[in-house]
This record gives structure tokens, sequence and C-alpha cells, in this order.
């Protein structure tokens, strides 16, 4: 029924000046319309949708993820923009922060300002 709908994704700030310039200026979302209540970006033509809300709790897994073409040239491009990549202790990861799964996919993970946690993956090609 919705798969021919445009989605839309949502994420929560309660520090949007903070979450207004690492969405657009340091991830480089276009920011397409700003409310009292939130800020929408776009993503390759997908909305994400920041409410502006008075205290955000956030999960300890995955909210929202990207898939790009090359994932070690991504993270360096992020890091250089001062973008700090998660390393985590049950999992082996390099010094950028990039674990490679068994079956080739690459995932680096990255906090937005209110501590959201986002993705970034590299899928092999297909042999």
């Amino acid at each position: 029924m919705l798969e021919k709908s445009d989605i839309v994704c949502f994420a929560a700030s309660s520090k949007p000046d903070e979450a207004r310039a690492f969405y657009g200026d340091v991830l480089g979302l276009e920011l397409v319309e700003e409310t009292p209540f939130a800020m929408v970006f776009r993503s390759n033509g997908v909305a994400l949708r920041v409410q502006k809300v008075e205290r955000v709790h956030a999960a300890p897994y995955t909210l929202i993820g990207w898939e790009v073409v090359d994932l070690d040239a991504t993270v360096g491009k992020l890091a250089d923009r001062g973008v700090v990549f998660e390393q985590f202790e049950w999992i082996e990861q390099d010094e950028a922060g990039i674990w490679t799964v068994p079956d080739g996919t690459k995932v680096a993970w990255v906090k937005d300002p209110d501590g959201n946690l986002l993705s970034l993956s590299q899928v092999p090609e297909a042999a």
C-alpha cells in the first residue's frame, strides 16, 4: 500500500542551532524548511524532519543511516569537518571507526549534537 509513497525520516533535537549546523553544514543536507516546531532537510530526495523538542531521549541503537559509495573517503571528509566517529568495545573497528562486517559491508557511526546515533555504510559490490 505504501510502496510508492515518499518516506519521511524523523529525529529530534533539543539543540536546534547545533542540529541545523550539524545536519546542514557538516553533513551537507539541504535545509528546505524551518518552523518553530521543526527543521526539514533533504537527503537525496528523502525528507529528514528534525523536530524541536525540550528534551531528547537518544536511543542506544542507530536512528538513521546512509549508504555511501566510498565509506573511507566519506569518513575522512567528515573527520576533516570535525566529526568524531564512535568506537565500540564489542566490535573490531579500525582507527577511523570503521567496522568491516564478515560479508564485506563497512559501517561507521557518529552521534549528532543530541546523541542520536547515525550510521554510514558501504555495501560491497556484487561479484
